[in-house]
């Protein structure tokens, strides 16, 4: 008799809800290769981070009492995103006061949330991926996910798999592009200076697409390189790594 596969819950993001729901089913494709169930809880809504940074903590444990009970039903929860992972298994215990049968299920929740490529690799133990892209890419570390969680050897492991790609490292691949959330609207003055900062370094490496975790960064990073008027393409890594490049690459349809 076989083990049951890991039923994972998909909290897909409001981002990647609103503006590429192809990095969804990237995800559902990932995660199905690698032999999980997976739902898409209905009732999920946005993890809270806009307001947690404006500093309203009431409305933000009322979403993340939400999100706890959308999802805890499940063996694991995935998501394409560093940031909402962060907010999740870093934030959303400290709302409750310790003890509390709410901080007890924030800190259930997030024991068993994780970033999509690192659940594919360290929870997982997935090694490779059947995927091909022919052409060079450049890798952007998002803050969240390296500074919060971790995350850098991890999608470079499966990206170093994909058939006919050849990863080009940028200079300060761990820059922050400006982003940020909230910060690229209080301060876009400094904003527009890093993510200027980053995509000449994207633009040095001589790649043909830039990748990333996160669709906040993805966006604001294929935001300035339209201005600019570059070729570049900018892709969630999901989308290499399920092989799905069928889509206009971000930034292209508006």
């Amino acid at each position: 008799m076989t083990d049951k596969p890991p039923h994972v819950g998909l909290f897909v993001t409001c981002l990647v809800d609103a503006f590429r729901p192809g990095v969804g089913w990237a995800t559902v494709k990932l995660l199905q290769d690698a032999g999980c169930t997976i739902d898409v809880p209905r009732a999920q809504t946005c993890c809270g981070q806009p307001a947690y940074n404006s500093g309203d903590r009431k409305d933000t444990r009322d979403i993340a009492l939400s999100v706890i009970e959308a999802f805890e039903a499940f063996d694991y929860v995935v998501v394409p995103s560093g940031s909402c992972t962060g907010m999740i298994t870093k934030h959303y215990p400290a709302l409750f006061d310790a003890g509390s049968a709410e901080r007890e299920r924030a800190e259930a929740l997030a024991a068993k949330t994780h970033e999509l490529v690192s659940f594919l690799v360290d929870v997982l133990g997935v090694e490779e991926v059947a995927a091909r892209f022919d052409g060079s890419v450049t890798y952007h570390d998002s803050c969240s996910g390296l500074r919060e969680l971790g995350i850098r050897e991890q999608p470079r492991k499966l990206l170093q798999t994909v058939s006919g790609l050849e990863l080009k490292e940028m200079d300060d691949t761990d820059a922050c592009c400006g982003f940020g959330g909230t910060f690229c609207v209080k301060y876009p003055d400094i904003s527009n200076k890093m993510v200027t900062s980053k995509i000449e370094s994207a633009e040095a490496a001589g790649t043909d697409m830039l990748l990333a975790g996160d669709l906040g960064c993805l966006m604001n990073m294929a935001g300035k390189l339209k201005r600019r008027g570059s070729q570049m393409q900018v892709r969630h890594v999901a989308e290499i790594l399920a092989g799905r490049t069928d889509d206009p690459a971000i930034g292209e349809n508006g």
